[in-house]
């Protein structure tokens, strides 16, 4: 399954809002990939799997991703 999804980076507190795309608040900067390992976590929660089945297919250094959750 492939998500769209903005980052909010060095927000006050997390909190995400479903929808399309997906707005995810995180609070680390990104600086050295904390941010996007930080939305890996907090999407990995939401979908209930672990972190390693979410993987970053587009959008690496930009605040516009897309996700691909692998949830079989």
């Amino acid at each position: 399954m492939k998500i769209e999804v903005k980052v909010h980076p060095k927000a006050k507190r997390e909190k995400v809002l479903k929808g399309n795309p997906w707005q995810v608040w995180v609070k680390e900067a990104p600086e050295k990939g904390k941010a996007n390992e930080r939305l890996r976590e907090i999407v990995a929660e939401e979908m209930g799997v672990s972190k390693s089945r979410v993987k970053i297919v587009k959008g690496i250094s930009s605040r516009f991703k897309i996700l691909e959750v692998n949830d079989d």
